[in-house]
């Protein structure tokens, strides 16, 4: 597992598995957001699965798919809420946490300069330059 923190309240990374929840509660986050379609996964790793184990670790656990190339308005507003109203960090996690950082950079639209939300997703290798366009329309709303 490698947690990659874009801010000090939520972080993304690659694919959880159940053996992965201990180092989760450890790190100190507190919900943990799918990203990640079913259909991308094997079924062990299926999001009512990992619910289970997620919640049985004492963690919050919301479903938010972000199909490839089909990300939507209601993705952005799952995610901004389940940020708004988490009780400690969030950890979001998809095949490689990309998803979870460009779906994290339009919810924070207009709630933190754009520059920074590319920068921060930059540290890890997630280019969301092309993005921009898009974030500064939803931080003009």
């Amino acid at each position: 597992m490698d947690i990659r923190p874009l801010t000090d309240s939520y972080g993304v990374t690659p694919q959880i598995t159940p053996e992965d929840l201990s180092a989760i509660k450890a790190a100190g986050y507190r919900t943990v957001i799918c990203n990640r379609p079913d259909p991308e996964i094997p079924e062990d790793l299926h999001a009512e699965t990992m619910r289970a184990a997620v919640e049985a670790a004492g963690l919050r656990f919301v479903v938010n798919p972000v199909f490839p190339g089909q990300l939507t308005m209601e993705n952005v507003e799952i995610q901004r809420d389940t940020i708004d109203e988490a009780e400690g960090p969030v950890l979001a996690y998809c095949a490689s946490g990309n998803r979870s950082s460009i779906v994290w950079a339009l919810a924070n639209a207009g709630r933190v300069p754009t520059d920074d939300l590319i920068a921060a997703a930059g540290k890890y290798g997630y280019q969301l330059a092309q993005f921009r366009g898009m974030i500064d329309q939803l931080a003009g709303q």
